[in-house]
């Protein structure tokens, strides 16, 4: 069976590394960039889609270059706590939860494609505009899919909320527990704060997220830069006792800007020897922590259902379940405590019990993670996806 996937970031990287373990070993990965280089910033693998690359013998490298994530917090604007829970092992999970630089996750899985699958395996300077002569083509190829444009002609860009996300990495000092993922906000204007590497120096990724003014340039461009000086202008008091918001703004080198979008849920992935994967198939606003980690589930559940001859449980599997993880990230997903919390006390609280009690923000917590599929009994029960041979 000869296989091409389009695209080589994270989905189609770890299509191509589950493939090649479940027993396929025609495998081309085509990405339209001359190069692949160490691009973004950081992003966060949520345990099940880390318990995915444990099982293709990543473990060791990925804890190389991740962060272990403690906790994740929420706080209001003026730096009140709102919520807290822990997170990876700490939670219970029989994997971690890793923050980590996007640019160095990419490189890592391809490393791991040219080792296993040989240096001819990925192929730089080659854009898929659609299917060929081969046995299946895989649409990986991001939020502004050319494959997917083949499926779905006349889709148009992708829609967008009238929100901006500005992002940026600062070296600065640990807060919290030192591994603590933070968002503090009110439901409109955001800062999210969490390191992405440890040790001598703390280096801290972030994102301002608030209203642009205006109609948002550069839909699904996540590398275009940013004035620091226009996102100091919107966060100068978030000074909080434990985390200096504007300082750790002013500290970066630079920052990009993202503009909030999505794609519309689709009726289908599959048609003829074509399907899509990660953004193509489901791009979804970055709530959650869970875009990278959703296209690696879907390249695993692909592979073994590829492996066990039955390719229609793929999209069985994985479409409905993308859908309403998407549609959740549309209402805010777990982050709608913060909007809770200052819709019902605009002005701050000395108790969060009275404002939203603990069975609600725990409810709302636990919902989440069974939409996005890593409630913690469920994921450490399941069979794996992976492929004996």
């Amino acid at each position: 069976m000869r296989i091409v996937i389009a695209g080589g970031g994270i989905g189609g990287l770890s299509a191509a590394l589950s493939l090649h373990a479940a027993g396929f070993e025609d495998v081309t990965v085509h990405e339209a960039a001359q190069e692949l280089r160490p691009l973004g910033v950081g992003i966060n693998l949520l345990p099940h889609a880390v318990r995915e690359l444990t099982e293709l013998g990543l473990a060791d490298r990925l804890a190389e270059i991740g962060v272990a994530t403690a906790e994740l917090a929420y706080f209001n604007r003026y730096g009140t706590a709102i919520w807290s829970e822990p997170r990876g092992l700490d939670a219970g999970y029989a994997w971690p939860q890793y923050s980590v630089h996007r640019g160095r996750l990419q490189m890592l899985l391809l490393e791991a494609v040219v080792e296993r699958l040989g240096p001819r395996a990925v192929r730089t300077g080659s854009r898929i505009t659609g299917p060929g002569d081969e046995d299946l083509l895989i649409g990986a190829d991001g939020i502004n899919s050319a494959v997917r444009a083949h499926l779905f002609p006349g889709e148009g860009p992708p829609p967008w909320n009238g929100l901006v996300l500005w992002r940026g990495m600062t070296y600065g000092e640990p807060f919290l527990t030192g591994r603590s993922m933070i968002m503090a906000g009110d439901g409109t204007q955001k800062f999210v704060a969490y390191p992405i590497e440890t040790g001598g120096r703390t280096l801290i990724n972030w994102i301002a997220e608030r209203p642009l003014d205006g109609e948002a340039p550069g839909r699904g461009d996540w590398n275009r830069p940013a004035d620091l000086k226009e996102i100091l202008r919107h966060f100068a008091d978030w000074r909080f006792d434990w985390l200096d918001v504007p300082g750790i703004i002013a500290g970066a080198d630079a920052a990009y800007e993202y503009p909030m979008v999505d794609r519309e849920p689709l009726p289908y992935w599959t048609s003829g020897n074509v399907t899509l994967l990660g953004d193509a198939a489901h791009a979804m606003y970055p709530i959650g922590s869970n875009g990278a980690s959703q296209a690696i589930i879907d390249a695993r559940v692909l592979a073994h259902s590829l492996a066990h001859g039955d390719p229609a449980a793929y999209e069985a599997a994985r479409r409905p379940a993308t859908t309403a993880l998407q549609l959740s990230n549309r209402r805010m997903g777990p982050e709608v405590v913060m909007k809770l919390a200052h819709e019902r006390a605009p002005d701050g609280f000395d108790d969060i019990e009275e404002v939203v009690p603990h069975a609600e923000r725990a409810a709302i917590a636990a919902s989440y993670k069974r939409t996005a599929g890593f409630d913690p009994a469920s994921l450490n029960g399941r069979p794996s996806w992976s492929v004996t041979r």
